[in-house]
């Protein structure tokens, strides 16, 4: 797919980026090129006072239609926003989960009422959420889920009792989409529902999980008789539900990620300049080849951006997460060759990392959050090949 611009989309490009340089000053000037990947919990405080002055200047959710406090911007305007906004240096999104997951699925599939309830908050950039999908049984296996929600005859609420892990961002929000099972008869991905349940309430405890880097940006999260705010859709149809969620995960919202590993590397390359590691011929190849690989990245993200709106998007979908998550974990182990050994060095105990080395450690983790790699192939070859399914034990 050729991506070109019109003179309306430079406009766009111009007003954007003057509107960054305007105001990624200041107080602001230190949240530059931070956030990103293992990097989340630097200035959480500070990121969310920057989400709320995009939404000022209406610059979050810009590709949500305009009644849902949107600017409609067009898959090219996106584009050119992602672009000029990982140029700017501007920082790691806290509200990414609730723009690109939660208010395109509501706007998908919720009721009016529901949409006039949620999406304000995600719009001005005052409410964050969380994602429920994982627990310590269903990671890649997501139909595998044991949470369970029972309807209180009495209240007609939803109780929501069970664990989920890995929950990025968890600490820091105020609303989570939970994948529970309304039947408890049911197995795999029957019977289950999609509820919205909100993090300020007695029945729910979040305990942060440290890793590699010494951080703690994701978190266990347990639900004891949690009470569900709205459902999503009907009882039993939240494996539909899901899966549309993770098409939207899928969709314009990667090319924002891309632009991120383009920051990444870009860094690689100036250290392999001034270093002088540029001049191994190994070394350069392998630059090289990140490079190729981040633009086929790129252009297979435009294909399957022919999606609908509602979530759905074909076959070349499939092997994105496989491709990007190998990219970027390639990608550390470059980062780390190139500082040689520099790489093996902090400044102070324990765990005073540079950018790089963040990003280094939290890459381990790539190709296994979102679907193992193995988990993946199986997609691919399962259900955008039309292979046998893989045999099941007894």
């Amino acid at each position: 797919m050729k991506l070109t611009f019109s003179k309306e989309d430079e406009q766009f490009r111009a007003e954007i980026a003057s509107w960054l340089k305007a105001n990624l000053v200041g107080e602001f000037e230190q949240l530059k090129y931070r956030g990103g990947p293992g990097d989340e919990h630097m200035f959480s405080h500070e990121r969310k006072v920057w989400e709320q002055k995009l939404a000022e200047g209406g610059w979050t959710c810009v590709g949500w239609p305009k009644e849902h406090g949107g600017r409609g911007a067009s898959i090219e305007q996106q584009v050119v926003f992602f672009e000029e906004y990982a140029r700017a240096g501007s920082p790691g999104r806290v509200g990414h989960i609730g723009e690109g997951l939660a208010g395109p699925t509501i706007i998908a599939f919720g009721s009016d009422e529901q949409k006039k309830k949620y999406l304000p908050g995600i719009v001005s950039g005052k409410e964050l959420w969380c994602q429920g999908y994982s627990e310590p049984g269903a990671g890649s296996d997501l139909a595998n889920v044991k949470t369970k929600a029972r309807l209180d005859d009495s209240t007609g609420k939803w109780i929501i009792n069970g664990q989920k892990v890995w929950t990025s961002l968890a600490h820091e929000s105020d609303w989570c989409f939970v994948v529970a099972r309304t039947d408890p008869d049911s197995v795999a991905h029957k019977g289950l529902g999609f509820f919205l349940v909100s993090m300020h309430q007695p029945g729910v405890t979040v305990r942060p999980i440290e890793q590699l880097t010494g951080t703690s940006e994701f978190n266990e999260v347990f639900f004891d008789d949690a009470v569900a705010d709205d459902i999503l859709g009907a009882p039993g149809d939240g494996w539909k539900v899901a899966m549309a969620l993770l098409g939207f995960e899928r969709g314009v919202s990667t090319l924002g990620q891309q632009m991120l590993f383009q920051n990444e590397l870009d860094e690689i390359v100036r250290i392999a300049k001034n270093n002088g590691a540029a001049k191994d011929p190994v070394l350069r190849q392998r630059i090289a080849e990140a490079h190729t690989g981040l633009r086929l990245m790129r252009y297979n993200a435009m294909r399957m951006l022919s999606g609908s709106d509602d979530g759905a998007l074909d076959k070349s979908a499939l092997v994105y997460k496989l491709h990007w998550a190998s990219w970027h974990r390639n990608l550390g182990v470059l980062a780390m060759d190139v500082l040689g050994p520099e790489a093996e060095m902090i400044e102070s105990a324990p765990y005073n990392l540079t950018r790089l080395q963040s990003m280094y450690l939290f890459t381990r983790s790539d190709t296994i959050y979102g679907g193992t790699n193995q988990i993946q192939r199986n997609i691919i070859a399962e259900r955008g090949l039309g292979m046998p399914k893989e045999a099941k034990g007894r």
